[in-house]
């Protein structure tokens, strides 16, 4: 199965995060099949930098995101409350011309 799961980086007591997705076997911080972002919680606010397109598309692809990944998919107003991807025009105008 293929998850979408943050990776700790960072200093000790400075962390930061990267979004990546990786076979669920994997180490966690092991071989990975695509980076898609990173997530910042120490700054005011949470800084998350995310390529929606790519979530998108491995999502579609049925992708299984983490708790924390889910949770900064829906303020990227990528997933709703349900945990279902969203389908917006934006989101479908971007896969389109990828």
């Amino acid at each position: 199965m293929v998850k979408i799961r943050l990776v700790r980086v960072g200093r000790k007591h400075k962390p930061s995060y990267r979004i990546i997705v990786a076979d669920s076997k994997s180490a966690n911080k092991g071989r990975f099949l695509d980076n898609i972002g990173h997530f910042n919680p120490r700054t005011d606010p949470e800084s998350i930098v995310l390529k929606a397109d790519r979530a998108v598309h491995w999502l579609s692809q049925g992708a299984q995101p983490s708790a924390a990944v889910a949770r900064i998919l829906r303020v990227e107003d990528i997933l709703d409350k349900n945990g279902a991807l969203r389908q917006t025009a934006a989101l479908a105008e971007e896969r389109a011309t990828s």
